[in-house]
């Protein structure tokens, strides 16, 4: 249960920068693996596992379900555009 609102702390702080680093190096590990293997269903799914292996603990876990669905949504939304007939002048 969240504990509420509170007067921040050094230690709040700290703990709050090192989730944001751990979140910049999974997004830059995503980007550069995306680059290799593709932003397309196997794409997004073997980026994201990518990084839910190198970035330990809970934080590499939350880090691959948002990039894994983050990616499904990506991959359904241009899937969907890619359909369509080019427009004729």
């Amino acid at each position: 249960m969240p504990k509420g609102i509170g007067v921040p702390s050094v230690g709040g702080l700290k703990s709050s920068l090192k989730n944001y680093a751990y979140g910049a190096g999974g997004g830059l590990i995503y980007s550069l693996a995306s680059g290799v293997f593709g932003s397309g269903l196997l794409g997004s799914l073997a980026s994201a596992a990518l990084v839910g292996s190198v970035i330990k603990g809970m934080q590499g876990e939350i880090l691959a379900t948002v990039l894994g669905f983050n990616g499904i949504l990506a991959t359904m939304s241009s899937g969907s555009t890619a359909r369509t007939a080019p427009e004729v002048m």
